[in-house]
């Protein structure tokens, strides 16, 4: 069987069509029809060479949902039903080496140094070629974790599970106390920012701010948030005063960081209360160092710094079962749709910010 796939050769230049045939596959292998393809803000990173796990030539692209074309022997689901032909599925997009400190002991796979990730780390140079979603087909291997979802659930709507639903789901999965009764600043409304509103709501926050430049975006979140502060109309201090008159003049109690700038920490210290929390979610690639006053931001206030790196498979079911119960909310982040030979275009509209999650289509 062959394939088409959009593949980037040389980082900075454009992604280029290519075909690929697939023979032969590993026992437990399941070759799957790619249904939706999610185009992440870090596939711009990585295709301009920001991201230094990356090699080329790879297919990008590590957030999928497909149809099962066949499965190679015997292949189950986490749920441990069989996986058959036809059937529609989404993975945990990092396969983790089940052998390191942080696989066995410290229990903390998605922290393996080992990790490899489809459309990331695992180049395309060499057979089974498939292992990115910017593609007609990809080639699930013998380790992937693979999720069945229903046929009910929009392929296009559900793909944000895998990666910033499911990152946005370990960022709260850190947290040692329920989210009941908290307010919450998440800094960014991007497909990130937007997923942690959603799931914080919902799992109890009294009060959830966010804070962006985008009017349209900060119109999405609107309907599930309590307060949006667009930073181009108020001042980074108006913000804080907003802030701090929502909280008796605390501070919040939970400051989230989903910008991806690390200078997007630099307020969100000034943000948060004595005793609170900041989860740093968004920051993907290397970034240039910030000024960090230990003793007036962590020391005096006592406050926890949790860092965020990707997400383990309890991750990705959870952010499966937040998109299934607000399915609306999120078929409303689905702003622009591409197909595989637009990929190119897909990716300059999400480096614009004139996307607020962009899909590549192949139904």
């Amino acid at each position: 069987m062959k394939f088409k796939a959009m593949v980037l050769e040389a980082f900075k230049e454009p992604l280029q069509m290519r075909e690929f045939e697939i023979n032969e596959l590993p026992e437990g292998s399941v070759l799957v029809r790619t249904l939706a393809s999610g185009v992440c803000g870090s596939d711009v990173h990585i295709a301009k060479g920001e991201d230094p796990r990356t090699p080329v030539p790879i297919i990008l692209g590590h957030e999928g949902v497909g149809e099962v074309i066949e499965v190679v022997g015997e292949k189950k689901d986490i749920n441990n039903d069989p996986i058959r032909p036809k059937d529609r599925v989404i993975w945990n997009r990092g396969i983790v080496c089940r052998k390191c400190y942080w696989c066995t002991v410290a229990k903390q796979p998605h922290l393996c140094p080992n990790r490899k990730v489809y459309g990331i780390n695992m180049s395309c140079k060499d057979y089974p070629h498939l292992l990115g979603c910017y593609s007609e087909a990809i080639v699930l291997l013998p380790e992937v974790e693979v999720l069945k979802l229903s046929h009910d659930m929009d392929p296009s709507t559900v793909v944000i599970a895998s990666c910033s639903g499911a990152t946005a789901m370990n960022a709260l999965d850190s947290l040692t106390e329920p989210l009941v009764g908290k307010t919450v600043v998440v800094q960014g409304v991007g497909p990130l920012g937007i997923f942690i509103a959603v799931a914080v709501k919902s799992l109890g926050a009294s009060t959830v701010i966010v804070i962006g430049g985008s009017p349209e975006r900060l119109n999405v979140a609107k309907d599930f948030v309590d307060v949006s502060l667009n930073r181009r109309e108020l001042s980074e201090e108006e913000r804080r005063r907003r802030v701090l008159e929502i909280t008796h003049n605390r501070g919040a109690d939970i400051v989230i960081e989903a910008t991806g700038d690390s200078r997007a920490l630099l307020e969100g210290f000034n943000l948060l209360r004595r005793g609170g929390t900041y989860l740093v979610a968004g920051v993907a690639v290397p970034q240039q160092p910030i000024p960090f006053f230990v003793y007036e931001n962590l020391v005096l206030k006592g406050i926890t710094i949790q860092g965020v790196w990707v997400s383990d498979t309890r991750h990705l079911i959870q952010a499966v079962n937040v998109v299934s119960s607000h399915s609306k909310v999120f078929e409303k982040l689905v702003t622009h749709r591409f197909r595989l030979e637009q990929a190119n275009e897909a990716l300059k509209c999400v480096e614009e910010r004139k996307a607020l999650k962009a899909v590549i289509c192949f139904e």
